[in-house]
């Protein structure tokens, strides 16, 4: 839910403006995949006697939760970066990262420059 008055400016500067509408985006999706966890890791009726298939299910809901629990994780340091006055700087080369990026990834650690690194690195 970013407020599309703030993402049609053109400067890579974040304004007060600009992290209100971020930090209320970042509360929704820590929301979210708080409730998203919760669901993907909670217990199934147990109504199939087949211990193979409750098993099967169980491990067809593991990847999805441990990428919902890593998208958490990451949304829960960028509210604290953004506490305590760090968010908006690459982990790595510590320049802004630009701010349409923020728009769309808010809970983003890397640059552009630094991104396209690590991507290569891999």
């Amino acid at each position: 839910m970013v407020n599309t008055r703030v993402t049609g400016r053109r400067d890579r500067r974040l304004t007060p403006e600009d992290l209100a509408a971020l930090r209320d985006s970042l509360h929704e999706q820590r929301l979210f995949r708080e409730e998203q966890v919760r669901q993907l890791t909670a217990e199934p009726p147990r109504t199939d006697p087949d211990p193979r298939a409750s098993a099967a299910r169980t491990e067809v809901r593991t990847e999805p939760a441990a990428s919902a629990r890593m998208v958490l994780a990451d949304v829960e340091a960028a509210l604290r970066r953004l506490a305590e006055g760090r968010y908006g700087h690459c982990h790595l080369c510590r320049r802004p990262i630009d701010r349409a990026h923020l728009m769309i990834v808010p809970q983003a650690r890397y640059c552009a420059r630094c991104r396209q690194v690590r991507e290569v690195a891999r």
